[in-house]
């Protein structure tokens, strides 16, 4: 029976979002917290920006070094050979692509103005896919962008001359988020069935429908014999209303009436490590969890009706689908309200030594030397410069651990 795999988008879709963004050590954590939690893919970024590249490199280093395991990192680019060659230049040892060219006649014309037609696009695209393999590409998915505007004709030739060249997916973009689940259903399954290969659901929410969309689609793919992939981001963060929540489509894919029943998750996705990547993409980005959030907001388990704090004091299933439990919740928050020490870019290495001697308490922090650590303090100050906040714990944890690999995270070498 065909699966359902998770290709998270934050480190590429997210951080477009209009006026926030991430820092190279926090979009390597994300990572980190993605393949702890089980996600099959992370989009990690743009293999052809030059202030990418360090960082790219060194997220797969961590791969090779076993930290980003087993989760696949793949870059994603226009589908044209220019832009893959750029990146394979810049990120030699970039393996996994997905290559994104416009597909419906409203792009097609706004965009390109009359210098491409339908013909050009699907010409450019397999001339891209063509030049991925030859450069040492071990997967690569091809991005329909708009296709919920798209003629459904055209999307399955675009499909079946990306399958010819032997392109492992097919990216359904609902790029405007104009899909409801009754047609992206259609769609799906048709393209599914006339292809025949898997189909990604990629599903943004300007209607409000992305995580339903995104489900809905799933179930048309593997309706029509194909492996769905849908695509999400922490807490739906994304351009314009944001894209496909993950922790919220995960809920619904393993709780939502009779689904899981038939239309099951590929691999082992590990639900409890939702409510930490949640908090850290909401301190990370500035931007808070709302209080009705699936799963992660503040009021997904608070009961104040007396029928229903009633009911749920009996029995939590009488109001809650799921236990707070299963997300990673319930542990005690605490605050400092007194004395608090913290590391910043100013600061000496008595104050860092004691912040790192309070974490020292839960992991030991092995600095060998004053001097050690005071290379260690250096890369926190660079990290702090760069993001504008405190560091959290696994960030500080991270930079002590693998000191050579955020040394290259924080280097950024602008055109002379």
């Amino acid at each position: 029976m065909p699966k359902i795999y998770i290709i998270d988008v934050t480190n590429r879709d997210g951080v477009q979002t209009a006026k926030l963004g991430l820092s190279k050590l926090e979009k390597t954590m994300i990572n980190i917290y993605l393949n702890g939690m089980g996600v099959f893919q992370s989009e990690l970024g743009f293999p052809t920006t030059r202030h990418e590249s360090l960082y790219l490199q060194a997220n797969l280093e961590l791969a090779e070094m076993g930290v980003l395991k087993p989760i696949r990192l793949e870059g994603w680019i226009r589908a044209i050979v220019p832009d893959v060659e750029t990146a394979f230049k810049m990120v030699p040892n970039i393996r996994h692509l997905n290559l994104s060219i416009s597909t419906s006649n409203q792009m097609i014309d706004g965009k390109f103005q009359g210098r491409k037609k339908k013909d050009d696009i699907i010409n450019d695209m397999v001339e891209a896919v063509d030049a991925a393999w030859a450069l040492g590409a071990e997967s690569i998915g091809v991005n329909a962008e708009d296709a919920s505007r798209a003629d459904l004709d055209f999307l399955i030739k675009f499909g079946l001359a990306a399958k010819e060249h032997r392109a492992d997916r097919l990216r359904y973009c609902d790029t405007l988020g104009y899909d409801n689940p009754f047609t992206i259903y259609e769609t799906v399954r048709a393209l599914a069935e006339n292809i025949g290969m898997p189909i990604e659901q990629h599903c943004h929410g300007d209607l409000g429908l992305a995580v339903a969309n995104s489900i809905a689609g799933a179930k048309g793919a593997i309706d029509g014999g194909q492996d769905a992939y849908i695509n999400t981001t922490v807490n739906g963060i994304g351009e314009r209303a944001g894209n496909t929540d993950l922790v919220a489509v995960i809920l619904a894919a393993t709780k939502s009436k009779g689904f899981a029943e038939k239309y099951q998750l590929g691999g082992s996705i590990d639900l409890s490590k939702a409510w930490k990547i949640a908090k850290f993409a909401s301190y990370a980005f500035g931007v808070p969890i709302p209080v009705n959030q699936p799963g992660v907001g503040a009021n997904a388990f608070a009961h104040e009706s007396g029928i229903h704090a009633d009911g749920v004091l009996k029995d939590p299933q009488n109001y809650e689908l799921y236990g707070f439990e299963e997300l990673g919740r319930g542990e005690a928050e605490l605050v400092e309200t007194g004395r608090e020490i913290s590391a910043g870019e100013y600061s000496g290495i008595s104050g860092f030594t004691h912040v790192m001697g309070k974490i020292a308490g839960k992991v030991a922090i092995p600095f060998a030397s004053r001097e050690e650590a005071t290379e260690v303090l250096e890369l926190v100050r660079y990290a702090n410069v760069e993001s504008q906040k405190p560091l959290v714990e696994d960030e500080l944890l991270f930079i002590a651990k693998y000191p050579q690999i955020a040394k290259k995270l924080l280097t950024l070498t602008p055109l002379e």
